[in-house]
């Protein structure tokens, strides 16, 4: 035992080989590619008309811009889209020189700006909805003084500027740019003006200048008569489910909706009130999406700690919670969100440049977004919450019963049934335990992200090298001579009262285990709806195990002593696979082991293979082990069994 924890200990010491990562293209050149063509967008039409030049200093900045879009698109990195981007942007600038229609070349610029989008992904959206009162003190203080207190391009520092800035009430072009082509040009700057990036400012800084600014065009009465509809009409707000709808949407798009009145009424109450598209269950994703941009702000000024722990936090209290209803309605989606929390971890803890950090993050909350629909209220129904409720429970369930029905059975053979309440007890213990720790979460006490990770992860480490040992044991017992004699004079006495409390802890650690993840989730499942359903599939899944139990005892009755030892014992050696993975996942997503993912490789958690380094190592060294021990075990098949010891 003492040599099996040195090699453990020595795997996490070395950290094994760390895998070089691909490092993630910076997104600057494509995020100023998409400005360009936002510009081009809404500006097209104040150059060209009917074929003919109306504006040529206009026209003569639309040329250049296409020219800088086609350049900038071909610098990118290389990804299956970026041909066809490049050809996009061939055919927009070839329409541009040919003095096209501007509402031809608009649509090419704009659905070019999507694919852009979709092949190099920007932030959105912010995190949360931002501060407005932060952004109209940001706005006097640095942008008034051109674009003038109320957005008319009318301030002192405007005075002889060319071209002049930007007037924000202008109802024409506003109708035409989105929160986030504004947040665009405040985070990029504009090429060839007075307008300065003012990236330097935090992410949440800008996001709220961007909607300040985007308020200008659209009166206080259009903002009342928007809340207005927003409150009565469900069609409209389902329009506009999270905050990256509402930068999205131009006015001139929502208007080819719902009507020009309609549209100018909605989008000054969202540009006032962003906070309206925020759901008002408190659900954890809202605080996953905050510690995201709390840790890229970490990461930025240096904090790298901070930003790990953060970056935790984001996914144990943020996402975690959701984990069993989101993976009962869409599992694969959920497996993105996890897969994107390790990466995000792995690339702060290598120190990668912050744009990387930035746009993994900016995935993850598109991911999130993705998540939030699919947990919407009216998305729940029974049969989710059945489908939910029983593959939780079966999965979680049947690594337990198999360990505690192999000590049921274990005990039959060697006859002594006076042992068997203590194995009862355990589970039993267990299944009382997680009952209490389910109401203590519920009612007294909150239970951390972090906390859950670390219960789960000890007890199946705990569980695992227990299994490792009984596994090997059971090995050895298989292949000695005379059994039946050794059992009946010998393993009777070795089973002491001491031994009978060993197997009460093992069945308590390996059924408490299960049961706190299970009551964790469900309670997660529960609070999304579909109460009958849940109920429903705890209750098939209780009967399938009952089911289970059932058949394995039967056929242990009826197996040779030798052979039942033998298939006793790879069991044992395959579960404490499984919960040795099991367990040094639970500690990576907890923060207490580095993460070092391993990109071929498969997630297969019934397996309890989680593609990393350190998990996949840990497991090979448990095979390692076993193979040794099943070795050395094999190798005194001619011994007598009264010499042996039991464990």
């Amino acid at each position: 035992m003492r040599s099996l924890f040195r090699l453990f200990a020595m795997l996490f010491t070395l950290g094994l080989v760390v895998p070089a990562f691909a490092q993630a293209p910076s997104a600057s050149q494509a995020q100023v590619a998409w400005r360009l063509l936002d510009y081009v967008a809404v500006d097209y039409a104040g150059a060209v008309s009917n074929g003919q030049v109306t504006n040529p200093a206009e026209y003569g900045e639309m040329v250049e811009f296409s020219g800088q879009i086609l350049t900038r698109l071909e610098a990118l990195p290389s990804t299956p889209a970026k041909a066809d981007l490049v050809r996009d942007a061939a055919a927009l600038q070839t329409a541009i020189r040919g003095k096209s229609d501007p509402g031809a070349v608009g649509r090419q610029a704009k659905a070019l700006a999507g694919a852009v989008l979709a092949a190099y992904p920007s932030p959105l959206a912010p995190s949360f909805p931002p501060d407005l009162a932060k952004g109209a003190a940001l706005y006097d203080a640095q942008c008034a003084v051109c674009h003038g207190a109320d957005g008319r391009a009318d301030g002192e520092g405007a005075q002889g500027l060319d071209p002049a800035p930007i007037a924000f009430a202008d109802v024409e072009r506003a109708r035409q740019r989105s929160v986030f082509g504004l947040y665009q040009v405040i985070d990029q700057g504009l090429d060839g003006t007075a307008m300065a990036s003012f990236s330097h400012l935090p992410g949440e800084d800008r996001w709220a200048l961007a909607f300040y600014v985007g308020r200008f065009a659209f009166t206080d009465a259009e903002a009342a008569e928007g809340r207005r509809i927003w409150e009565s009409d469900p069609s409209v707000r389902a329009a506009f489910p999270d905050l990256t709808a509402v930068t999205q949407a131009t006015p001139a798009e929502l208007a080819s909706r719902i009507g020009e009145t309609r549209a100018r009424a909605v989008t000054a109450y969202l540009r006032r009130h962003p906070e309206a598209t925020v759901r008002p269950a408190g659900s954890t994703l809202t605080l996953a999406r905050t510690r995201l941009a709390e840790s890229e702000a970490a990461y930025r000024q240096g904090d790298r700690k901070g930003a790990t722990d953060l970056a935790l936090s984001a996914y144990l209290d943020g996402f975690e919670p959701v984990e069993p209803a989101l993976g009962a309605r869409d599992r694969a989606l959920m497996r993105r969100v996890e897969t994107a929390m390790t990466e995000l971890r792995a690339s702060i803890s290598k120190g990668a440049p912050a744009e990387e950090v930035a746009s993994r993050i900016a995935r993850l909350n598109a991911l999130i977004d993705t998540a939030e629909r699919a947990l919407a209220p009216h998305e729940a129904d029974n049969a989710a919450s059945f489908a939910g409720a029983f593959t939780i429970l079966l999965r979680e369930g049947l690594e337990a019963l198999l360990i505690v029905v192999a000590m049921i059975a274990f005990l039959r053979k060697a006859d002594r049934p006076d042992v068997l309440r203590y194995v009862h007890g355990g589970w039993v213990a267990a299944l009382a335990a997680g009952g209490a720790t389910w109401a203590a979460a519920t009612f007294i006490i909150s239970i951390s992200g972090a906390s859950r990770e670390l219960t789960e992860g000890f007890g199946s480490l705990l569980a695992a090298v227990v299994l490792v040992s009984v596994g090997i044991w059971m090995h050895g017992k298989s292949h000695a001579d005379a059994w039946q004699t050794y059992i009946r004079d010998k393993l009777s006495k070795a089973l002491s009262k001491r031994s009978a409390w060993f197997l009460f802890l093992l069945a308590f650690v390996v059924v408490y285990r299960e049961v706190f993840e299970t009551i964790l989730f469900y309670a997660a499942i529960w609070s999304q709806g579909g109460h009958v359903g849940m109920l429903s599939g705890a209750l098939a899944a209780v009967a399938v195990l009952a089911v289970v139990a059932w058949a394995l005892l039967a056929y242990s009755k009826r197996l040779p002593i030798s052979r039942f030892f033998s298939l006793s014992s790879i069991l044992m050696a395959a579960l404490s696979v499984v919960l040795v993975g099991k367990g040094v996942a639970a500690l990576q997503e907890a923060g207490w082991l580095d993460v070092h993912p391993i990109t071929w490789a498969p997630r297969i958690e019934i397996l309890g293979l989680y593609p990393t380094v350190e998990g996949v190592g840990v497991q090979l060294l448990t095979l390692v082990v076993l193979g040794i021990g099943f070795a050395r075990t094999s190798g005194k098949k001619s011994q007598d069994p009264a010499k042996r010891v039991t464990p």
